[in-house]
């Protein structure tokens, strides 16, 4: 299963393992479970601190193709059902080396939060070895395990438990569950489930705000981890300046997209590459990363303050808001309810769900036509709903799918309502806008592929927005307030491109230098 340029490379990354780590395989019978003894057998062999096991765990595990992770012969709470193969398998590697000593990439704010967890936390997360989410849950909740003997996280393979899935309504992932309960699905990521531990158990946070590092003044604070954040941080950087940035994850948006093939000079590249590449960048420069956090507020004045979701406070004589923008949601009946049980944004993640089923896509631009395609090669049918009398994705695009005997497109069409029967998506109710009549289509599915909405619920107040929540900004990338800039998909700028966004950072970074210069 593991090729021997593998093997090569996984002997690198663990020849510093400190800790004796053994891969513990449940006993019993299962048609899968030969497949993953051998895969953890030879992933034993890259390190004479890594072991393989099978024992009977006495209900510890959930199945006979489950195991879990022992350090100097102990259970850490880490534990893995089903063949982390896929996207997921970054995921056991970081277990193992997290295990073994290998330093955690966690703020010591997070840290902090963490550790005062009292209450035995038991989280699974349902996965698809396809979604390209998945894989950042299951490894913040692993890291939060190794801080906390009081916290255990099991990654769960869909695929493998159909029963489970059935049980649990599960239509999906990341599916998260917190001690048999729905605790968060769909994309989320670690400052998301930061804010919801932090909502359930409040007094975590107390005295975390003095956990990090006080930090002095700053020259420029970044808010946002996209390409316009990062861009506008390195371009401070490089001007000398004393620099934070505050993301709750570097790449942002452009994390979850799959194919990029308009960033020009690189002919083709995906979201998390360009994420680690943006990240490897911002690494050859001192900039202070604050990340997994939202911000909380801002405070206005010559010195700006900026209060995160830990409570920690930083000044800043400058701000750049660059927090881009979110999956922009129908708001109609029946949505917000079966997120997870039908409703999704992500088909890439949550396509394998529907396989053999009917399903419908909301949108007629681009990411709505691409999600048709790939959907069309694992669902019975594909229906594209577009409110407009033409559909406004690019010609190759909608040529592709005409040419689908499984992909009907509708248009001149307003959806009304997603109906649910039993906690499943069962049907859509739709308006023709000419005739006024409405219908219902029968389906399994709802992928909503509408646009984005900016990421400015925070700056209420603060700066001049749009009515779309867009903050307003001059061609220097100057808000209303003097010292706040703004850059990328969050601002007023048209056309949100990545190429775009990563020159509107640049240039807000140099307007940030220059009133600097005139206002020391």
């Amino acid at each position: 299963m593991l090729t021997q340029d593998i093997l090569t490379a996984l002997k690198g990354y663990t020849a510093n393992m400190k800790n004796v780590v053994t891969l513990v395989l449940q006993t019993g019978e299962h048609e899968k479970r030969e497949e993953l003894k051998t895969f953890l057998q030879q992933l034993s062999t890259v390190s004479e601190q890594l072991n393989f096991e099978e024992r009977d765990t006495n209900g510890v595990l959930r199945s006979p193709i489950s195991f879990m992770v022992e350090v100097d012969g102990q259970p850490n709470g880490i534990q893995f059902s089903g063949i982390p193969g896929g996207h997921e398998f970054n995921s056991v590697v970081l277990a193992i080396l997290h295990s073994s000593g290998t330093e955690l990439k966690l703020d010591d704010s997070i840290k902090s939060i963490i550790s005062r967890v009292q209450e035995t936390l038991r989280f699974e997360v349902f996965v698809s070895l396809s979604c390209h989410n998945c894989p950042d849950v299951v490894q913040a909740l692993n890291q939060f395990a190794i801080l906390n003997d009081n916290i255990s996280s099991e990654m769960i393979d869909g695929g493998l438990y159909q029963d489970l899935i059935e049980e649990r309504n599960i239509q999906g992932v990341p599916t998260v569950f917190l001690n048999g309960e729905v605790f968060a699905n769909g994309k989320i990521d670690t400052a998301q489930m930061l804010e919801k531990l932090i909502a359930k158990y409040p007094t975590l946070t107390e005295g975390t705000a003095d956990a990090a590092p006080s930090l002095p003044l700053q020259d420029v604070t970044v808010i946002g981890g996209g390409p316009a954040g990062v861009a506008a941080a390195i371009y401070a950087a490089r001007k000398g300046l004393a620099v934070t940035m505050i993301a709750d994850r570097i790449g942002g948006q452009v994390k979850d997209t799959l194919g990029i093939e308009n960033l020009i000079s690189v002919p083709k590249t995906t979201g998390p590459e360009l994420s680690n590449a943006l990240m490897a960048h911002m690494d050859e420069y001192d900039i202070t990363l604050r990340e997994h956090f939202r911000v909380a507020g801002v405070e206005n004045g010559d010195v700006k303050r900026v209060t995160l979701s830990s409570g920690e406070q930083i000044d800043t004589k400058t701000l750049i808001i660059a927090t881009g923008a979110k999956w922009r949601e129908l708001g109609i009946p029946g949505e917000k309810e079966n997120v997870g049980n039908g409703v999704a944004y992500c088909p890439h993640c949550d396509g394998p769900f529907f396989k053999g089923k009917d399903v419908a896509v909301i949108g007629g631009g681009n990411s709505g036509i691409e999600a048709a395609l790939d959907l069309a090669g694992i669902v019975k049918s594909v229906t594209v709903y577009e409110f407009m009398p033409e559909l406004k994705a690019d010609s190759v695009l909608v040529k592709q799918a005409e040419a689908r005997a499984n992909v009907t497109i509708k248009k001149n069409v307003a959806t009304k309502e997603i109906i649910a029967d039993n906690g499943k998506v069962v049907a859509l109710d739709y308006t023709d806008r000419l005739t006024e009549e409405t219908h219902r289509d029968h389906l399994a599915g709802v992928f909503v592929q509408i646009g984005l909405v900016p990421n400015s619920d925070f700056l209420d107040g603060v700066v001049d927005r749009t009515r779309y929540g867009e903050v307003i900004i001059n061609e220097r990338g100057e808000t209303s307030v003097p010292g706040i800039f703004a850059c990328g998909d969050v601002t007023t700028v048209p056309y949100k491109q990545i190429v775009i966004a990563m020159g509107e950072g640049a240039k807000a970074s140099l307007a940030a230098f220059d009133y600097l210069l005139k206002n020391q």
